[in-house]
């Protein structure tokens, strides 16, 4: 390696030619560093103290393949960005020549002779200066004087055209410029093929954070290694390709979320997705023992099914439309599975029916489990390794048999456990809550509903103030039914008339011009039926959405006998399921009103809390254990998992149970049987699963 300080315009003169080599990412500066440039310029130029101004290194490879002619072609593998720039700017500076007729030190014939052609040469050898594919011939026309086509580099353009108008509007000549360009100093660093390892010094000089995408070092990686031909075949083959497919990659993101995935599936290890190159690099060296075309064939062919998923651009309707539903849920963790998955669908390993089914059971699991509420910074790891659960001849119910038996936090929530938590749940104000009716309203219809169209709207109403008409048919108790139910499924439909029915009394809501009794929808087809609206009636109707939903997002129905099968399999990984009915206490009464109360209250804590039914105790658990619930005849026990010292409790009423047995986990107890003291105890949990949140990043 040969690395000298020299003069930036001194370095572009003479026969050469720099070529940006295919695999490079195309012209991408933007204007904020075309400014930076110019102030740079500005500076050096006005500023005669200014003997020198440093612009960075310029790498490239010098010997071997590359000089094969009269005209030496350096492949240039860093600093592209800075030498297209100054050239850009150079062009603009010889176009202000031509306009202004001004006395300089330097003719526009000049600067294309010395800087951007070389001037002997015919062809492929006359520009000095190669971009890759997408932005050559951008440049070309410009140094050509051609005007640009639509369609052609908006990058390339767009930059020379602001330094055009830089230089018109300065307060500075063209010959105080020209003496500010004649002072950009840069670093010529040409390495030796036959002796040098590019890649090496590409990764030292990018070492810094500089703004190299995950997808820009991993194709690189690929590409570098290899002789200029083989470079070129394989980038048209299956990179260039693949970069369409994914937008051209101009938001790099995607592609590195992809390549994680792909690497989870192949090696059950998770990259973090700032890491995923140095993973990749693992990958290839250690873990694949095959050729790099045949790792680029199976990269290319993955990423096909990671844009089926993510663009929802599966051809077969059927398959889309499930798909579609699962990209809903927002739960990107699970693609490595698909991708595994589509990958066997792909090679005939299992039925067009049966990879719906799979697709089907894993938005099940997903929805059911965000309805209970059950963490989902687990769920990576599940997916990561759940293809190692499917026994490829039974596969369909080898994965049902993998949902049913997954406990604690990667389990899938029993019917029980799915349909309590769904009554209860505060949908207005859940995130998948347009997701939940549409599906319920579409559920076994041919004629689809698109729902974007309607809005939510509550059927007893919002306003606090509730006319005389609705008090009545709430009852005394109206205020508590109201907040207890208001948020609920059994509360909420679907409507276009959403002003119009406003806080209206429900049978004006029912009569009236697109009222329950003149709509179309099914989720309103009851309604319409009735006479009055009040807390029986809501529940009625929130169990008989919860027991529709049921079939919508259904539980494996697996025959006993095999269940029976894998249990003596396995028979470590079957534990009894409780629920609430093995809770005497909880059958009926003040005590049980109290529970469902404070549990809706914990649930709705956040999105990661989750419910789960022991023998003597119930559990609430975010990244562990904060509280858990004993139920007694007469009051709740409660235990926090707080140590006794750290909990703030003004009233006095929690107890110090450090050292005594107890069911549950926790240093604190404390009791609740009167409802006054619901909002006191709440304060106290709170104080708990503050301590126990935790955010996990993936």
């Amino acid at each position: 390696m040969k690395a000298s300080e020299i003069n930036f315009l001194k370095f572009l003169q003479g026969t050469k030619q720099f070529i940006i080599p295919i695999y490079q990412r195309k012209y991408s500066w933007n204007l904020q560093q075309c400014q930076q440039l110019w102030d740079d310029l500005e500076s050096a130029a006005s500023n005669s103290k200014i003997k020198g101004h440093f612009m960075g290194s310029i790498v490239y490879i010098e010997k071997g393949l590359y000089q094969i002619s009269a005209v030496p072609k350096l492949l240039v593998i860093d600093g592209q960005q800075r030498l297209t720039t100054l050239t850009l700017l150079l062009l603009a500076f010889r176009q202000m020549i031509d306009e202004r007729k001004e006395s300089v030190d330097i003719t526009s014939k000049k600067i294309r002779n010395y800087y951007l052609v070389n001037n002997e040469e015919e062809g492929d050898l006359y520009h000095k200066l190669v971009l890759s594919q997408s932005d050559r011939e951008s440049l070309v026309n410009l140094v050509d004087h051609i005007d640009i086509q639509k369609g052609s580099s908006p990058k390339v353009l767009n930059n020379y055209e602001f330094f055009l108008n830089k230089i018109r509007n300065s307060d500075l000549s063209l010959n105080e410029l020209y003496q500010g360009l004649q002072k950009f100093i840069i670093v010529d660093i040409s390495l030796d093929r036959d002796n040098d390892n590019p890649q090496l010094i590409f990764e030292s000089l990018n070492s810094t954070g500089l703004d190299l995408s995950q997808a820009d070092l991993i194709r690189n990686y690929i590409l570098m290694r290899l002789e200029p031909q083989e470079q070129t075949r394989l980038y048209q083959k299956y990179w260039h390709p693949m970069e369409k497919s994914f937008g051209n990659l101009n938001e790099s993101t995607l592609f590195d979320r992809f390549m994680r995935d792909y690497l989870t599936l192949k090696t059950g290890y998770i990259p973090r997705i700032k890491e995923v190159y140095k993973d990749f690099k693992r990958y290839l060296d250690d873990y694949s023992q095959m050729g790099i075309e045949h790792v680029l064939e199976d990269i290319v062919q993955y990423s096909k099914y990671f844009v089926y998923l993510t663009f929802n651009q599966e051809p077969d309707q059927k398959i889309n439309e499930a798909l579609k539903d699962i990209n809903e849920l927002n739960v990107e963790v699970s693609y490595p599975f698909l991708m595994g998955v589509y990958d066997d669908f792909s090679r005939n390993k299992l039925s067009r029916e049966d990879f719906v089914s799979v697709l089907r059971i894993v938005e099940s699991y997903i929805f059911r489990r965000t309805v209970v509420g059950i963490p989902t910074n687990s769920l990576n790891k599940t997916f990561a390794s759940l293809k190692n659960e499917i026994i490829a001849e039974n596969y369909l119910e080898s994965l049902e048999i993998a949902f049913v038996m997954k406990g604690t936090y990667q389990r899938m929530p029993n019917n029980e456990e799915f349909k309590m938590s769904l009554m209860i749940k505060d949908v207005y104000n859940y995130r998948n809550r347009n997701y939940l009716l549409r599906k319920l309203e579409n559920f076994k219809r041919k004629e689809v509903v698109n729902i974007e169209t309607f809005t939510i709207e509550h059927i007893m109403p919002q306003n606090e103030n509730l006319s005389i008409e609705w008090q009545q048919n709430l009852g005394p108790d109206w205020k508590e039914v109201q907040e207890k139910y208001l948020h609920t499924v059994g509360n909420l439909t679907l409507t276009a008339y959403n002003s119009e029915l406003s806080d209206r009394p429900f049978k004006e809501k029912r009569d009236l011009e697109g009222g329950f009794a003149d709509s179309p929808l099914r989720l309103n087809r009851e309604l319409g039926k009735l006479d009055t609206w009040n807390d029986s009636l809501i529940q009625e109707r929130a169990e008989g959405l919860s027991e529709k939903s049921l079939l919508v997002w259904g539980f494996p129905d697996l025959p006993p006998e095999i269940l029976e099968k894998y249990k003596e399999q396995k028979p470590n990984k079957i534990k009894k399921e409780y629920s609430i009915t093995d809770f005497p206490n909880l059958s009926e009464g003040t005590i049980l009103e109290l529970f469902q109360k404070l549990r809706k209250w914990i649930l709705n804590l956040d999105s990661s809390v989750t419910e789960k039914f022991f023998k003597k105790h119930i559990a609430y658990t975010t990244t562990t254990n904060f509280v858990d619930i004993v139920p007694q005849k007469r009051r709740l026990r409660i235990n926090l998992n707080i140590q006794f010292e750290k909990i703030s409790d003004p009233r006095g009423m929690c107890k110090d149970v450090t050292n005594m047995r107890r069911w549950g986990h926790g240093y604190v107890e404390v009791g609740l049987s009167d409802r006054k003291d619901l909002d006191y105890i709440m304060i106290l949990i709170k104080q708990s699963f503050e301590m126990h949140r935790e955010d996990d990043e993936y």
